[in-house]
Order: structure tokens, then sequence, then C-alpha cells
């Protein structure tokens, strides 16, 4: 498990390891049968693919084995109870994913998504991006089915801002560059001198002490020299006041972005994502020059099912074209094809009565299933066929071939079944791609079973009686 929690911005390296250190504690001591480990990765480096601050940390939690688990029986349900433990720490803000979903969603979203989707909130103005932000965010803690809404932070960052008065300036004959070098004496340093030690030599810098740097009172009783010779304190020559500054700019194609990030439980991602987009649509103005886009994992949903919206195609008319070559006959072919349909609504129902909504994995189950159920009536209709050969009527040939062919189409669909049964009853890794797979295959291979024995026997039998009847007459 992954956590990726967000303090205040302001935050120092000591505090945010005290911080960490509390957290660490508490989820070992309140879920010792279930956490074995927790790592706290505090900030990332500047020359990271993803520069992270001191106030942002990935907390990665190895699980032992689930059998010894006692106050959860699921990932699911210990992801909740850790969530409700960690709320009760204040002043933080946590998300949860999975240490390699974490980094996919980086590698190819880039930096700050890290979620199943990221609302992508583009302009020009930080004040403004994050105003809309909060608003877009405020909105989406209202759709059903939300968890771990964040807005990337932008704003909040101690600044001590200087503005030196011009006026007064010019009263005392003083030069704002002399005000802006005594100021960088003083909070930044300068260089002194050098230290020599052997062959290495060292800068001497001099500034102020650490409590004053950050004391805009002491800041402002240094004096600055003017040309009559008088010392001028810093506070009659300038405003100093310590505000709050932006803590980091984002761009993304050349132009500045937000993004606000949250996962999604208990609803399928696609009816959650259209249900954000009417209530942004309706709620939330934006000024001229500034959009949404929606990415991380709902962006990939959307390119797959645009794949899927050509593969599935494809595939239903090679399907059709292999059973045309097969029997010679667009009629016999057409009638082996509506196992398809009929493989499709079981699936839809598997998923339906087992509370799972559509995903990619899925979809891969229903190209999965068209195969097999067309692999029974092709059995089927084939042995009709060879049994009509032999001077049988149409209407023999049908039942004998039903109930010859009884054992062996049952045969095939059990086989089928069994073997994806393990993927859909599996609650172990990879279990969230597995069942909705073996799910889909199993509910349609009944369906599409029931119509090989039942529904298409009565259908041969009507198609080809019609047949017959018009070439006597």
């Amino acid at each position: 498990m992954a956590i990726q929690v967000g303090y205040p911005p302001s935050m120092s390296l000591e505090k945010a390891i005290e911080r960490a250190t509390v957290l660490e504690k508490t989820l070992v001591t309140k879920f010792p049968d279930e956490i074995d480990e927790v790592l706290t990765r505090i900030g990332r480096a500047e020359v990271a693919t993803d520069p992270m601050l001191v106030s942002q940390h990935d907390i990665l939690i190895s699980l032992k084995p689930i059998d010894g688990w006692k106050k959860a029986h699921s990932k699911e349900e210990l992801n909740e109870k850790v969530s409700k433990a960690v709320e009760q720490i204040p002043g933080m803000g946590a998300s949860y994913t999975q240490p390699i979903q974490m980094r996919m969603n980086e590698l190819i979203e880039g930096i700050g998504i890290r979620a199943e989707l990221g609302i992508k909130l583009y302009g020009d103005d930080l004040g403004v991006l994050a105003d809309k932000g909060a608003e877009i965010a405020k909105v989406l803690r209202t759709v059903p089915g939300n968890a771990d809404v964040s807005v990337e932070t932008t704003e909040g960052l101690p600044v001590l801002e200087i503005n030196v008065h011009r006026d007064q300036i010019a009263r005392y004959g003083i030069n704002a560059a002399d005000v802006q070098r005594v100021i960088e004496m003083a909070v930044g340093g300068a260089e002194a001198g050098e230290i020599i030690q052997g062959n290495l030599r060292f800068d001497l810098v001099v500034r102020l002490a650490k409590q004053y740097r950050a004391d805009p009172e002491a800041i402002g009783r240094i004096t600055v020299a003017a040309p009559s010779g008088a010392q001028i304190p810093l506070s009659q020559l300038a405003s100093i006041t310590s505000t709050e500054g932006p803590v980091q700019v984002s761009r993304e194609n050349g132009q500045r972005r937000v993004v606000i990030q949250s996962n999604v439980r208990g609803r399928d991602l696609g009816g959650f994502v259209e249900e954000v987009k009417r209530k942004i649509d309706a709620s939330v103005k934006l000024p001229v020059g500034y959009h949404v886009e929606f990415g991380g994992t709902y962006e990939h949903l959307q390119t797959a099912r645009t794949r899927l919206m050509i593969v599935v195609p494809i595939t239903f008319a090679l399907i059709f074209l292999l059973l045309f070559t097969t029997f010679g006959s667009m009629k016999q072919a057409a009638l082996v094809f509506t196992g398809i349909p009929f493989a499709i609504t079981g699936g839809i129902l598997a998923l339906f009565f087992r509370g799972m909504p559509f995903s990619i994995s899925a979809g891969i189950g229903f190209i999965a299933l068209f195969g097999v159920a067309v692999l029974n009536g092709v059995v089927l209709v084939t042995f009709i066929n060879e049994i009509r050969a032999q001077g049988q009527p149409v209407e023999t040939a049908t039942v004998q071939g039903a109930l010859t062919r009884l054992r062996p189409v049952l045969m095939t669909a059990t086989v089928a079944g069994i073997g994806f049964l393990p993927m859909a009853l599996a609650h172990g890794a990879g279990a969230e791609v597995q069942k909705p797979l073996a799910t889909v295959v199993i509910g349609g291979l009944i369906t599409s079973t029931l119509l090989t024995l039942f529904v298409l026997p009565t259908l041969y039998n009507w198609f080809e009686k019609d047949e017959r009847a018009e070439v006597e007459v």
C-alpha cells in the first residue's frame, strides 16, 4: 500500500521527520497483525524526474500475509480502516494507492498526477488558478464515490517581502541599489574574505544570525548610510512584511496549470467522471483563457475505449467471415453468430449481480468469450448438417444432433468455466484485473450454452423448414 501525504508547505525538515515518525508509529501500533513495515520518503531532490517539497511524503507500507489479518478481511477493508486512522492526525491530507500504480501514473501522466482522476486547470494567474481549483475540489467532494480529493499546492510558502519607498529614500538622497545591497548582505550574505586551508580555499560569508533573518522587526532596525553620514533605519525606507508566496509553478504544454486529484471508490470511473463534468460545467464559471482537461487513469480508460470501438467490430467481422467460410451459407453463419448477443447478455448480467462496473479487463473478457460462444454453435450446426447429408429430415436431424452433441457442448463450456473460476474468486495480487474478466466469461458461457442447446436448434429447424418448403413449392 502507498499513501501520499501532504502537509503545509512551510514545514521544516525537522518537523517533517517528527510528523512522519508519528504517522509510522500510529499505523504499526493500530494494525500490528496487518502491517509489516512502514517506510517514509520525505521530499525528493530537484534533479529527480518528479521533485517534491519537504512537506510532501510518500509512505510505503508492506503488508503481512492476509491469512493472519484480524482487523480486516480484504485489502479494500484495510484501506478504509487505515484511512480512518490517518484522518485522526491533524494538519495533513492523504491519498491512497499502490506503489507500482503511483509510479506508472507519474511516468505516463507526468509530475503531479498520482490518482485515478486528475483534473488539469490551465490558466495564467496563479491566484485565479488556486481559487478555481478550490471550487472544483469543492464540487468534486459532492459527487458520490469521491475519495482522497486534493488540490496541487501552489501557494503558502512564507516569504519576507521588502518594498523600498522611493519617496523616502529620495528625501535622504539614498539610491535604491544601496538599500538593496544592505538587504542582500543582511539576509542572503556577502563575501567578506577567504579562508585558506592548505590547497583548499573557502569563501567567508557574513550575514545576520538565523533568528534575526526571520524577524521583520530585527531587519527593520538595520541602518543604511545616507550621503550626509546619517544612519537611517531600514524600517523608515521600506515596508517589511511577512506574507505567503508561490510554492511552485507547474507548467504543461507551455501553460501554467493546477491539478485537482481524486480516487474513486464504490462506483465505476467512467460514470463518476461524467457526473463530475456535468457538475463542474453547471457550478464553476471559468474566466476567459482558462480551461479544464481530464487526465489520470480516466484518460487511459478513454483511450482504451476508443481502441475497443475499433477492435470489437473487427472481431465481429472476422468471426462472421470465418463462419461463412466454414458453412458456405450466410443463413447458417448468422444462426451461429446469434450466440454472441446471448453471450454478451450473460456477461452483463454477471457483472451486475456481482456489483462490478465495466472495465477494460471486462471488455477483454467479452472478446475472449465470443470465440468460445461461437465454438459451441459450430460444433452443433456442423453435426446437424452431417446428419442431414445422410438423408434425414430437418426436424429429425435437429433433435438427434442436439441430443448427441449435448455432452460435448456442456463439456466445452464447463471446462472453460471451471478454468476461469479461480480468477473470478481471486483476492490476491492482480485480483482487480482478473475478477471482471473471469466473471464476464463465466456469465456469458452460461447464457450462450443455453442458447446453443435450446434456441439454436429451434432456429435451425425453423429456417431450414422454410427453405425446404420454398423448394417444394
